[in-house]
């Protein structure tokens, strides 16, 4: 699915619009996806994800006020750094899992229901690219969506801390309906999530095993370098350093379970 021109609000269902932020690189592909929510008739909007304190950005996601909510799906700058900003012009508060991250608001909690721009958001914890990360989900007029962040993106895979958080957290997406549209954070939607999650944690199994044989080659005590340059010898190079980030979740994991 082609992104829009950075700057344009694009909308994607009739509760969910994005807008992409003019931030290309290897980590946030094309950008990252800013969502702008409202239920049809709803005077105010929720803002996910506002990106790095970007002004031309920001300024594009202030003209959509009234804004009720500014939600986070977790810490990263290139979600949450432009929040502050954001709030102070269109005077809305902040709530993301971390409370470090919060502004007039409390923290969010994994399983309560957020009511907002004639909204009724489900926060789902689903740690393991960070520990704070979040999936928004979204049951509206028989339409299932899911606001993913950075744990299930719209292309490629993404960077671990913690791989068995992770692999649990994708559990919990398979257990959606099928036909979830995922919104990612970066990338195009998802026209099925839980059939990407599912992708996901074969593909997650699939490099496990690859690991597990490269220990076997390097022995136990191989560093994360060294597993990413066996492992993701057909890989860019360029992609190698955030790869580590990855590997050493795996090697971590399998260290811990044996």
């Amino acid at each position: 699915m082609t992104h829009p021109a950075y700057g344009v609000l694009r909308p994607v269902t009739p509760i969910a619009s994005v807008l992409l932020e003019n931030n290309p690189s290897a980590m946030t592909l094309e950008g990252t996806n800013s969502w702008v929510l409202r239920a049809p008739g709803s005077a105010s909007h929720v803002v996910v994800d506002p990106g790095y304190e970007d002004p031309d950005h920001l300024r594009a996601l202030a003209g959509v006020a009234p804004v009720s909510l500014i939600l986070l799906t977790h810490h990263h700058a290139d979600h949450a750094e432009g929040a502050p900003w954001l709030a102070e012009r269109v005077d809305a508060p902040v709530r993301a899992f971390d409370p470090s991250l919060c502004l007039g608001a409390e923290p969010l909690v994994g399983g309560e229901v957020v009511s907002a721009a004639g909204l009724e958001l489900e926060v789902l914890h689903t740690p393991g690219h960070t520990e704070d990360s979040v999936t928004l989900r979204i049951r509206q007029d028989g339409t299932e969506l899911a606001l993913t962040g950075d744990t299930v993106l719209g292309r490629g895979t993404t960077i671990l801390s913690d791989l068995g958080d992770y692999l649990r957290s994708l559990r919990t997406l398979i257990e959606l309906p099928a036909g979830t549209l995922g919104l990612p954070g970066h990338g195009p939607e998802l026209p099925d999530l839980r059939a990407t999650a599912r992708e996901y944690l074969a593909h997650r199994e699939q490099r496990l095993d690859q690991v597990r044989a490269a220990l076997a080659e390097l022995g136990a005590d191989a560093t994360p370098r060294q597993v990413v340059e066996l492992v993701y010898a057909d890989v860019d190079k360029a992609l190698w350093v955030p790869a580590e980030y990855s590997v050493r979740a795996q090697l971590d994991y399998l260290r811990e379970t044996g």
